[in-house]
């Protein structure tokens, strides 16, 4: 494959994180600060869509910053599946941008700099996670992206926040340090590299009872990506304002976890060596587990986030499934699954935040009838729901779709009736919400027949989000092609 030196990486990474003195220094001028704001994500945005044909045309862009040992250097590679992620998290950094002005100003919230800032250091590491070449750069940027997300996590640093920061770092930060810090470090003592590969880095350094502790280690110690039982962190992190929640659960922290996960199956072990050793079914099991009793879960939650919390966590075991069944179509739909849940789930949130801004309710069972008082916002509702449960016309669909080929083309029966199971179960814990908002009695309804959306600044976004993923079952390009072209190079590297 062509590789291309290019800086335009370093810069899609850097430019968020040098506009940050900016937003500091224009605390007391709120409209110039969101100028600076959408100014950088704009400009990261353009650069990442600048690299997009060259991926497409089958070649990768490269750049290393720093030597640090032989095969493990500070080093970028924007390929297929980098570049996939890139562009879900630079589109969507721009939407969330708008959001937040919404939310935040329309709740007046303090700390509203202090917050911008934090976010735009948040998606610099998950662009720099994106980007990575290798697993020692990959490791740095998501322990950035940690410690970047906990002011915003603590952002009402109120005591119920500062519980949940704590729980947040104890089981990001543990299990990175505890269990993936020493898994690369072996990896480097076995290969002497920790560079991505098609093919992986082992040939024959591994027994199998060694591999099956090393990928446990890997799959376990990213725990951003919720795998049960390092799962708890997520739904504590909900006490966070929601374009916070927003960001953690449909673009940078969960899908960083999920996107390491997949580098690490397809870049470190390779598709043939867990083949040779059944290691796919090992990880496909737990995340099969995963999906199935965080949908439950979720059924029992009367709190709006927490029951998109619970839906993340199965949502996120779709993507590690999808390439835990190591065959080309489940492979494609797990890594599409990245990009199809991140529109449909963020748009979810959007909802959630835009109601707690107009009515302050936050339980779902003080929602009855309030699809005739924000009628926008719960129609972005339905069609981000749908988008999660996997039904068209909504892009969705295509990323499941593709899971259920995958399934059937590597004879697993079993993950097919939990992919068709979940599905169920995502329907049964979120159409009664859209049912319930508009088909009640007016004895029922919680809300008078009067129109009052949120904010203009909370509306906008979702729909715009909304809009994206009816659009994505239509067109699902670039996603797809990326998705295709990524396992193109796995199972033929």
């Amino acid at each position: 494959m062509e590789t291309i030196i290019s800086i335009k990486p370093l810069l899609a990474v850097l430019v968020s994180l040098l506009v940050i003195p900016m937003l500091v220094s224009s605390s007391g001028k709120p409209n110039v600060r969101e100028s600076w704001t959408f100014m950088a994500g704009i400009i990261k945005f353009l650069l990442v869509v600048s690299m997009l044909p060259v991926i497409l045309s089958g070649k990768q862009i490269a750049l290393t910053l720093f030597k640090i040992a032989p095969g493990a250097d500070i080093a970028f590679r924007v390929d297929a599946l980098g570049m996939l992620f890139a562009l879900v998290a630079s589109s969507l950094y721009i939407i969330t941008s708008m959001y937040s002005i919404g939310y935040m100003r329309g709740l007046n919230e303090h700390g509203q700099t202090r917050f911008v800032s934090f976010f735009a250091l948040a998606i610099s590491a998950t662009i720099g996670a994106a980007f990575s070449a290798n697993l020692l750069t990959l490791y740095l940027f998501y322990e950035i992206l940690s410690l970047a997300t906990y002011p915003l996590v603590t952002h009402h640093q109120d005591a119920n926040s500062r519980i949940s920061g704590r729980k947040y770092l104890i089981f990001i930060l543990g299990t990175s340090i505890g269990l993936v810090l020493p898994a690369m470090i072996y990896c480097y003592h076995a290969t002497g590299t920790l560079e991505f590969a098609g093919g992986g880095i082992f040939s024959g350094q591994l027994s199998k009872p060694s591999a099956t502790v090393l990928l446990l280690m890997f799959v376990f110690g990213f725990a951003k990506a919720g795998i049960m039982p390092v799962h708890s962190w997520l739904p504590a992190a909900m006490v966070a304002p929601t374009p916070v929640s927003a960001l953690l659960h449909a673009v940078a922290v969960v899908k960083v976890g999920a996107f390491s996960i997949v580098r690490v199956i397809t870049g470190i072990f390779g598709v043939d060596f867990l083949l040779s050793f059944h290691l796919g079914a090992v990880v496909a099991a737990i995340a099969s587990v995963t999906i199935l009793v965080s949908s439950c879960i979720a059924l029992t939650q009367d709190e709006f986030k927490r029951r998109l919390a619970y839906s993340t966590i199965g949502q996120l075991s779709y993507i590690i499934l999808g390439v835990a069944l190591l065959s080309p179509k489940g492979m494609t739909g797990g890594i599409l699954h990245i990009a199809m849940h991140a529109f449909g789930k963020i748009t979810l949130f959007f909802c959630a935040g835009a109601i707690f801004v107009a009515t302050g309710k936050k339980y779902i069972s003080q929602m009855v009838g309030i699809g005739k008082r924000m009628p926008l916002t719960m129609i972005a509702f339905l069609i981000g729901a749908m988008s999660i449960i996997g039904l068209p016309p909504t892009g969705g669909f295509i990323s499941k779709w593709y899971l259920v080929l995958g399934t059937l083309e590597g004879d697993q029966m079993i993950m097919l009736f939990v992919l068709l199971s979940s599905s169920l179960l995502n329907a049964a814990y979120f159409m009664p919400i859209f049912y319930k908002a508009f088909f009640c009695t007016k004895e029922e309804s919680m809300f008078e027949d009067k129109i009052e959306e949120a904010p203009m600044m909370c509306v906008v976004p979702l729909l715009i989000t909304a809009l994206i993923s009816f659009a994505l079952f239509f067109f699902p390009q670039p996603f797809l092609d990326l998705a295709q072209l990524a396992v193109k190079g796995f199972i033929g590297g």
